[in-house]
């Protein structure tokens, strides 16, 4: 109960953040005038600490899952943002070209040229994301929630459990751990099996 509570809590906001930074970062690496446009706004906000995210989370969303969500979230979301806008910036202009000549279309481009040469950043920013996420997670389930890993890390602290405390510290960083080799794995094939499409 406690550990799935976590799992969908991180899923659903790792999965928003990278819904979001991905399609961002793409479009402000490549595209000068979105990124004049959120740079200045994305930049400020990364300025504030993920702390200061959790008094009006709770104003906005109460207690329970949403807030979790709204805090994993909002972590996961600059790193995967600003690792795949570098990854973009980094694909030089004369590949899109070729493609251009070749034929290519412009969204076709994106998935066959600038997505595939900007991937290494783009796992990166992922897996950066993921490692927050449940920094965040911990942080959101300290705020009175009844399941997942950090209330139940905040029942022992409150009852004196110090075993209870290391085991639930250790498991969300095998848990952690696991997640990122799922992560790394499946971005692999992904890859792998985008570059064997004609």
């Amino acid at each position: 109960g406690d550990f799935t509570a976590s799992i969908v809590r991180v899923a659903l906001g790792f999965g928003l953040a990278a819904v979001l930074g991905v399609p961002l970062g793409l479009l402000s690496g490549r595209i000068e005038t979105v990124n004049r446009l959120l740079s200045t706004t994305i930049n400020g906000l990364r300025a504030v600490p993920g702390i200061c995210w959790l008094p009006p989370a709770m104003i906005w969303f109460g207690i329970g899952i949403k807030t979790t969500v709204f805090l994993v979230a909002i972590a996961a979301f600059f790193p995967i943002y600003l690792n795949t806008l570098t990854g973009a910036r980094l694909v030089p202009k004369t590949y899109l070209q070729a493609g251009a000549m070749l034929g290519v279309s412009r969204l076709r481009a994106v998935f066959a040229i600038l997505v595939p040469m900007a991937m290494p950043n783009i796992i990166a920013g992922l897996r950066l994301g993921l490692g927050i996420s449940w920094a965040y997670l911990v942080l959101g389930e300290l705020t009175g929630v009844p399941d997942g890993l950090g209330a139940v890390i905040m029942d022992a602290r409150m009852l004196g459990q110090l075993d209870i405390i290391i085991v639930g510290i250790l498991l969300i960083a095998v848990i952690g751990r696991i997640c990122d080799r799922l992560l790394f794995a499946a971005m692999r094939l992904s890859f792998k099996s985008a570059a064997r499409q004609p």
